[in-house]
């Protein structure tokens, strides 16, 4: 993780978008300011943030749209903000690449919490002095456990986002082992004060649509039920 890494907040109300900047500067971060998505766009093209704080709610454009764009085309890590409590919103979000989300008005501290949980995520698997092409079958793609992707037989990457990446890794470090809920939020260290209790349960369908075969009847990460999760390397049923 860079010394001070760069925060792109994108938001259209210029006082908000002031605030949250001065206070993610006042906390070491290095910050650009968007006031929608034509501006963000503007800026990916001069500089390559480590993640953007994206209000949902713009008049211009959607944000769970922009969502879709930067996870097509940017690998940054998004974290939402919602001025409504809807758990649509939330859900619809993680399903399209978003990391995690935070409800407005923020707590600016929460904010500050979520966005380094979220930077710690992105960067937790870098490889070890000497190893390279460390990959894991996972159905019908393999996890490159340096390059935080995964690619194809015929070696096309197809980006995951930070959440993703430590839950594959998670799986690929526990083969044939129930994992509980609870125990892949701390392996992928994805706990947060106030977690959204179907986070995982969101990332995990959206995995399932990555890797495998048929995600309507997963083989590769089981639900075992009333239990968790099992990563079945083989595709075998327990």
């Amino acid at each position: 993780m860079a010394a001070n890494p760069h925060i792109m907040v994108v938001d259209d109300e210029a006082p908000a978008r002031e605030m949250v900047g001065d206070y993610l500067k006042m906390h070491g971060f290095t910050v650009t300011l968007c006031d929608g998505g034509a501006s963000l766009r503007r800026e990916l093209k001069a500089a390559s943030p480590d993640l953007i704080v994206l209000d949902l709610n713009m008049p211009e454009e959607d944000g769970l749209s922009i969502v879709r764009d930067l996870k097509r085309q940017n690998g940054a890590p998004v974290i939402m903000l919602t001025a409504t409590a809807s758990p649509i919103d939330r859900v619809v979000g993680l399903e399209i690449g978003a990391d995690d989300y935070v409800a407005k008005p923020c707590e600016l501290r929460e904010l500050v919490a979520r966005i380094r949980s979220v930077l710690r995520r992105s960067v937790q698997a870098e490889a070890a002095p000497g190893q390279k092409n460390r990959r894991v079958r996972f159905g019908t793609k393999w996890l490159d456990l340096d390059a935080h992707h995964l690619r194809d037989d015929e070696d096309t990457i197809h980006p995951l986002t930070a959440s993703e990446f430590s839950l594959l890794k998670a799986f690929a470090e526990n083969p044939q082992r129930v994992l509980t809920r609870e125990r892949l939020l701390d392996l992928a260290s994805a706990r947060d004060d106030e977690p959204f209790d179907r986070a995982i349960d969101v990332r995990i369908t959206r995995i399932r649509r990555k890797i495998e075969p048929d995600p309507g009847q997963p083989r590769i990460i089981q639900t075992v039920r009333g239990a968790g999760y099992l990563f079945s390397p083989e595709g075998r049923e327990r």
